[in-house]
């Protein structure tokens, strides 16, 4: 069965009933190499679990399967769920969890899978809730191993642009701190059923198993990264000023130019995460006088 086929993949949906729910994001790819490139580039070690977020009918499931100890494949379409169970038949490696895993137990669910050989993470997000989904994986704290997802290409330029960059924001820097982002490949709109009205960049993380960077607090850390670019047309001591009320402008400007050697006309867009601990660093030290 190929789960790639335009006309298969419509025969599945009318056989259970079912529509594409555009509340889902569901666009189901059409391009088996496309499949097989995302189930190569998702890990390097055949002994790990996969966590799939959204199988859809099963397609990229189908690969991880047959490459990896274990898949475990979140599906919040409880629709899906029978068609699931009948694509993915064959496979004994293949567990479906109909649930939304932004309110799953990941820590219950994964614990014996990092024990037995590491988890690395799967998925086509839809675009509207990739962000919170990637962030909730980040701060989990959980030690996968990589994240490999597919999201807007416009997205993807954002999370691996590097500081100058047009395109960094606060979630680039903020994505450092945990780990590194690399593009892969583009997948043209065409490839996917329904067509998405934009093309899609699949990506993927390695995670830091040590930090690089240790803030002295990460509350601060974060909270100056988020000033930052809150107003990102505003140099860094005028953005500061607005979210860090117990310092002074005067205060704000030395700390930036005295104590971490940047121009006091920088912007945010400038600092790369090693410059943002520092800053913050020196912000918390500051404000616990």
């Amino acid at each position: 069965m190929n789960l790639c086929d335009i006309k298969t993949i419509r025969q599945l949906m009318a056989m259970f009933s079912l529509n594409f729910r555009k509340e889902f994001g569901q666009n189901f790819l059409t391009d088996n190499l496309v499949v097989e490139d995302i189930a190569d580039s998702c890990c390097d070690n055949a002994d790990s679990t996969i966590l799939e977020i959204g199988p859809g009918v099963g397609s990229l499931t189908k690969e991880l399967a047959l490459r990896y100890r274990k898949v475990i494949a979140v599906e919040i379409d409880n629709g899906l769920i029978p068609l699931l169970k009948y694509t993915l038949d064959e496979h004994k490696n293949v567990k479906v969890i109909n649930d939304d895993v932004m309110k799953i137990n990941l820590p219950e669910l994964l614990s014996e899978p990092f024990a037995e050989g590491g988890v690395s993470v799967c998925a086509n997000l839809p675009y509207y809730i990739t962000t919170p989904i990637m962030m909730m994986l980040l701060e989990s704290g959980l030690p996968f191993e990589y994240i490999t997802i597919m999201i807007q290409s416009e997205v993807a330029d954002r999370l691996c642009a590097k500081a100058g960059n047009k395109a960094y924001g606060a979630i680039t820097a903020v994505l450092n701190y945990y780990g590194t982002a690399e593009k892969l490949f583009t997948v043209k709109s065409d490839r996917f059923v329904p067509e998405p009205k934009v093309d899609s960049t699949v990506i993927r993380i390695k995670l830091h198993k040590e930090k690089p960077y240790r803030p002295l607090d990460e509350a601060t850390f974060f909270r100056t990264i988020r000033a930052a670019f809150e107003q990102r047309r505003k140099t860094l001591p005028n953005a500061l000023s607005a979210v860090f009320g117990e310092l002074s402008k005067e205060e704000i400007t030395n700390i930036i130019t005295e104590k971490c050697g940047l121009p006091a006309d920088i912007r945010g867009e400038r600092l790369d995460t090693a410059q943002f601990t520092a800053l913050s660093d020196e912000l918390f030290k500051a404000i616990g006088k």
